[in-house]
């Protein structure tokens, strides 16, 4: 795994400190102009681009046309999600290994407890990936969305709220993750088998198809 982070890395974390650590820029907040803002951080405007696409994909920040880039209502959720971690040293490698711990029994229990409301809702928005996928438009929120609603149909009251603490650890390695379109057909895949296994109402598949999903994962960011 390479030692240094990608500049946009870096650039996201600055940016998020700002919203959630610093307390710099609140909810419906503009952030300075993308001059201004380059010259902060001591990026180029195209590495700001990159790093502020990521977070619009994330539902950090949005562009009003003609007006500019603003902090979002999804900020606030972002802020507590974070509070938790932000004295810990770890690293994105780390957030993913307890990904492997714990998302496989996400999917276990919500094989068991998941109404049939909820594994179709799972459907649905695999559905949306595949058909953004198509647009050429991979959205960050798009992949959390599915993770998180395996959560919540796990029907465990800290399983819904550990995911998405879980999941600024996604955030930092989804830019990286799927500008490799090699990874985008087996995710799917990974999602496809995942989502079979919960309509068969089968736990011990869906936990072993999560594991390898997320094995795969982890596998293929240490290679970066």
């Amino acid at each position: 795994m390479k030692n240094h982070k990608k500049l946009s890395e870096n650039v996201i974390e600055n940016i998020l400190a700002m919203i959630t650590v610093d307390k710099r820029f609140a909810i419906g907040d503009q952030l300075p102009n993308e001059l201004e803002l380059a010259r902060e951080l001591n990026v180029s405007r195209t590495t700001l681009r990159e790093a502020i696409r990521v977070l619009i994909a994330y539902g950090v920040l949005e562009v009003r046309r003609g007006c500019g880039t603003f902090v979002t209502s999804d900020a606030a959720d972002l802020r507590r999600n974070l509070e938790p971690l932000t004295g810990i040293k770890g690293n994105s490698t780390d957030l993913f290994e307890m990904r492997l711990i714990i998302e496989p029994e996400a999917a276990y229990w919500a094989a068991l407890r998941g109404t049939d409301a909820e594994i179709k809702r799972i459907e649905e928005l695999q559905n949306i990936i595949e058909e953004n996928q198509k647009k050429h438009h991979i959205h960050f929120k798009d992949e959390y969305l599915f993770h998180q609603t395996i959560a919540q149909a796990s029907h465990n009251e800290y399983m819904k709220e550990i995911i998405p603490i879980l999941y600024q650890g996604v955030l930092k390695g989804f830019n990286l993750l799927f500008k490799d379109r090699n990874v985008i057909p087996k995710n799917n895949q990974y999602h496809r088998l995942i989502i079979e296994f919960l309509k068969l109402r089968n736990a011990e598949g869906a936990r072993n198809a999560m594991k390898l999903h997320m094995l795969h994962t982890i596998e293929w960011y240490n290679q970066k």
